[in-house]
C-alpha cells in the first residue's frame, strides 16, 4: 500500500511517497530519513491528485 507524507523541513514543505503497511510506519520511515521534519499529514496515496502534484521517494526506496 502507498502513502503520501506531508512534512516541513527548513521552512518548507514536502511530500514524500511511502510504500508501508499504515499510515504509522509511513510516517516512522519519513521521520527516520529526515528526524528534524515535522510530519504534517500522512494519507493513502490519490493516483488523480499524485499525479497533478508528483511527489518523490525515500532515498533508501527509490525505483
Amino acid at each position: 500500500m502507498q502513502f503520501t507524507v506531508g512534512l516541513k523541513l527548513d521552512g518548507k514543505r514536502d511530500h514524500i511517497a511511502v510504500d508501508a503497511e499504515d499510515a504509522l510506519i509511513a510516517a516512522l520511515k519519513v521521520k527516520t530519513e529526515h528526524p528534524e521534519a515535522v510530519i504534517t499529514y500522512v494519507r493513502q496515496r490519490n493516483r488523480r491528485g499524485d499525479a497533478r502534484h508528483p511527489s518523490h521517494r525515500l532515498a533508501n526506496h527509490a525505483p
